[in-house]
């Protein structure tokens, strides 16, 4: 059957046909609704296999939203080259040619990955000729190909055998958002918050050396993890040891200076692409160790003379930082030009080619900006072509966050104290909610990277010149900082301010953001004070009490997501008592204490109870430390049943509650108690209501744990399906 409709037939209405197909019980194999304008430029088909799409002059794609454009369709160009690449060894007998049409193919798969999975792929982009070159020239997966980044392995997944299933990207039971180890053999190891590869790296390369074995390790890292300490040791450790690696820094930012923006660009150009091609040469870098053996006979003078002779040639060649590698012992090549298939192969080849060089680094310069050579033939304008997954624009409809009001409400506070500082690290980049408080006081925020070791002692250097510093590390990322957190600061009883946001399950991310550990392990430190707000009205004043707080450290987290009263705004906080919860709902049969944002999911628990006739008390901790041990005693008293819940891992509040409870004595008497935590595993990808269904966190599940407890089995049974 063919519907079809006249020229005039706007796009709202393929736009309704494709949300009603989404719902009809039966399967549309025979039907098909087309629209048509006049000369065929314009058509619209729907069928059960691609739902909505678009056809231009042959082009065929899927449904996808741009904002702030209303209904737009994207179109699927054709891939050609990339239909035929199966795995990284059907790229060996590829001309430059067909390379160059592969680079082309390639990003056209990746918009529409983009527009189908509403993900960025910018960083992605920015490596495409990179990553063909890097599989073009070496053997995976017995050669080993390390990435820092995960959001720049992308087009890597694409080459090794998971292009059929990037649309299941960063989705419950799809494929990982970075290199995962179970998803691939391709994947040799794990990138998570970046700086990791070349450590993992080395160990593989000294391995292989010790095994007698002979296959290449390469490493790509990249400008945000150039700010990174561990990648440091790890280079420093290389240059010492003399294994052979290479090591690509994919430089999309065009700078090796800390402040990116602000730093020189560094050229590519004929002279840089001849000088980079010449220092990977055979002969030349044979000549160089035949030079240094030379001159190491004649005497130790000249042999210290000559190295610094070459350092000085090298240095006034490259570009400013380039010695630094030098100096740790890493042989630098480049700048080599990372969109010029020709030069990176030929620079890779000679790399690979040599036999027991060394550690190498080869430093390649992209950007982010590419289009694909065929959008722009057919027409598509740079604005559609633009990332409309990047965080810069804000669409004006989109929910407040948690991290809105926090920025917000941090402001507010600052306008009202001079000595009010914000030390950012781990987001990789200034967060759009902290916008407002460094248009408004620039010279109170330090960004200092992927550097969060550094961030918590800078913070408490901060404190001790007699500021106010609030140091804010997302969850996962404080982790790598604990070691500062305990003796520069808590041990010290110095008062930092660690504001944890991505506290808890972080969807499309996965474990591998994930907010899980930080109540575990800030709690068991002696001097800290522990807390989490309920609402954006107990974050603003947690924001406040934080700034009160002026004899030791402090801590609070929250959540990713929106705020639980979108119609509210922000109103200046009120300091509130250390260590003092409050009652939010009372009743008599059993008592719910929540942590955090938990709390919200206690009161859809309570208002689900209250229909089969069962009196909840939901009960808002806010501290898990200092617990406030009046509030726990008082809710033991008046109930049977006591039920802890948060979303963060065992050894947390939870915890903290069970202790106090058991040297009270109340377990002894007639209190039952049951902890509802995290699983004791990594929650993998997928939506946040999912994430919490598969914890056992949402209200229903809450709701079903009191059931048991006061022995209503069926009931809790009958809740939960």
């Amino acid at each position: 059957m063919m519907t079809t409709a006249p020229a005039h037939c706007s796009l709202g209405v393929a736009a309704y046909f494709h949300e009603t197909s989404r719902n009809l019980p039966c399967k549309l194999e025979s039907s098909s609704v087309i629209f048509r304008s006049s000369g065929d430029s314009l058509g619209i088909s729907l069928n059960s296999s691609s739902g909505a799409s678009i056809c231009s002059k042959g082009c065929v794609g899927r449904l996808c939203a741009l904002p702030d454009m209303g209904d737009i369709f994207s179109e699927k160009l054709p891939t050609p080259i990339l239909d035929t690449i199966e795995t990284p060894m059907h790229l060996k007998n590829l001309s430059h040619k067909e390379l160059k049409q592969l680079a082309d193919d390639i990003r056209s798969e990746l918009s529409f990955i983009r527009n189908e999975t509403q993900k960025s792929v910018k960083s992605s982009m920015s490596v495409v000729e990179l990553t063909i070159a890097i599989h073009h020239v070496f053997s995976a997966p017995m050669d080993k190909i390390l990435w820092d980044a995960g959001d720049q392995t992308y087009a890597h997944k694409i080459l090794t055998g998971r292009r059929s299933v990037m649309r299941t990207l960063r989705q419950k039971n799809g494929i990982s958002g970075y290199t995962s180890r179970s998803e691939s053999e391709f994947d040799p190891f794990g990138a998570g918050h970046g700086c990791n590869s070349i450590s993992a790296g080395l160990g593989m390369a000294i391995a292989r050396d010790i095994k007698g074995k002979r296959e290449r390790v390469v490493a790509v890292i990249s400008n945000e993890s150039i700010m990174s300490g561990q990648l440091y040791e790890a280079m420093s450790n290389a240059g010492y040891l003399d294994s052979d690696m290479v090591v690509i820094l994919n430089d999309s930012r065009q700078s090796l200076h800390s402040k990116l923006e602000d730093a020189p660009k560094t050229p590519i150009n004929a002279l840089s692409s001849a000088f980079s091609k010449l220092q990977s040469s055979k002969l030349f870098r044979k000549f160089r160790e035949a030079a240094k053996g030379l001159t190491k006979k004649i005497g130790k003078g000249m042999y210290e003379w000559a190295a610094k002779v070459d350092e000085y040639a090298r240095g006034m060649m490259g570009p400013p930082g380039s010695t630094l590698f030098e100096e740790l012992g890493l042989y630098y090549i480049g700048p080599v030009d990372g969109h010029n298939i020709e030069d990176l192969i030929c620079v890779l080849n000679q790399v690979a080619s040599l036999d027991s060089t060394g550690p190498v680094l080869v430093h390649v310069v992209t950007t982010e900006d590419k289009e694909i050579r065929e959008e722009k033939q057919i027409g598509i304008s740079k604005k559609y072509n633009q990332d409309p997954y990047d965080s810069d624009p804000q669409p004006s409809n989109r929910f407040q966050t948690y991290s809105d009001w926090f920025g917000e409400a941090l402001t507010m506070e600052a306008q009202l104290d001079k000595d009010i500082m914000v030390v950012l690290a781990g987001s990789g980049g200034m967060e759009p909610s902290l916008k407002l408080f460094q248009d408004k006081f620039p010279d109170r925020v330090f960004d200092v990277g992927m550097a969060e070791q550094h961030a918590v002692t800078f913070s408490a250097g901060l404190s001790c010149g007699g500021l106010k510093p609030f140091c804010i590390i997302p969850s996962t990322f404080l982790q790598r900082a604990y070691d500062q957190v305990v003796h520069d600061v808590d041990r010290q009883k110095i008062p930092v301010r660690f504001v944890i946001p991505s506290a808890g399950l972080v969807g499309s991310d996965g474990p591998t953001n994930a907010g899980a550990f930080d109540i575990t392990f800030m709690s068991c430190l002696p001097n800290m004070i522990v807390m989490a707000p309920s609402d954006e009205v107990e974050l603003a004043n947690m924001v406040a009490t934080a700034s009160c707080i002026d004899d030791r450290p402090v801590c609070f987290r929250y959540p990713r997501g929106a705020i639980v009263k979108s119609n509210t705004s922000v109103c200046h906080g009120v300091p509130i008592e250390i260590g003092k919860g409050r009652v939010v709902v009372e009743g008599k049969d059993i008592a719910l204490l929540g942590y955090g944002s938990m709390v919200q999911n206690c009161l859809r628990a309570q208002s689900l109870l209250s229909e089969l006739g069962i009196q909840v008390t939901v009960a808002d901790a806010r501290f898990c430390k200092p617990l406030d041990i009046k509030l726990v005693r008082q809710l033991c008293e008046n109930h049977s049943f006591l039920i802890t819940v948060e979303e963060g891992s065992i050894g947390g509040f939870g915890s903290h509650v069970a202790q106090f409870i058991t040297l009270d004595g109340k377990l002894d008497g007639s209190i039952k108690w049951r902890p509802i935590v995290l699983p004791d595993n990594y929650v993998e990808q997928a939506s946040p209501m999912e994430q919490l269904a598969l914890a056992g966190l949402t209200g229903h599940h809450i709701a079903a744990t009191a059931l048991n407890l006061l022995g209503r089995t069926r009931e809790a049974l009958l809740l939960m399906c």
